[in-house]
């Protein structure tokens, strides 16, 4: 009777590392199509590649949040630079606010690794303007994704160092 129970518990056992192994599977492939009805969704904190640009080249860190289901939602992103010059005390800081964005996602396509996110948005400082266009286009994980955020006729292009992007 003992073998008996140890061969179906190793049976369960077996089954159960199969089942799951085919869950994780079926969760790691990629969208090949336009499907953006799961949703998509994330936060987190990123550096925008080269800064203010020339000449100062100051740090600029954002905080970015959205979430988008059947292709509408919300999009956030604060932008944050130190408030004093590099090399001096605070210039680690990210204490003055340069520009936000909030706006309404109006469409959330998903291509394999992709999703572009495209609405409206009242932006304030640099770029600001009440109505204007964006698109954002995301890379799917955590540290290390990407986000290429398009308005008011400027681009950021920023790595996520903290957070994650779903979808």
């Amino acid at each position: 009777m003992r073998n008996k129970a140890r061969l179906a518990a190793l049976a369960s056992l077996a089954v159960l590392a199969l089942a799951t192994a085919i869950v994780a599977q079926a969760g790691t492939q990629s969208r090949s199509d336009d499907d953006s009805r799961a949703g998509v969704r994330g936060a987190g904190t990123t550096m925008v590649e080269g800064g203010t640009g020339s000449p100062s080249f100051a740090p600029l860190l954002t905080k970015v949040a959205f979430h988008a289901r059947n292709g509408s939602g919300r999009f956030e992103c604060l932008a944050l630079a130190p408030g004093a010059p590099a090399g001096g005390a605070g210039s680690g800081d990210f204490d003055t606010n340069v520009m936000y964005v909030t706006g309404e996602i109006t469409s959330a396509k998903v291509r394999d690794n992709v999703a572009t996110l495209t609405g409206t948005a009242t932006v304030t400082g640099v770029g600001a303007g009440s109505g204007e266009p964006f698109t954002a286009e995301l890379t799917r994980g955590g540290p290390g994704a990407t986000l290429v955020l398009e308005v008011s006729g400027l681009t950021f292009r920023e790595i996520l160092l903290e957070g994650d992007f779903r979808f």
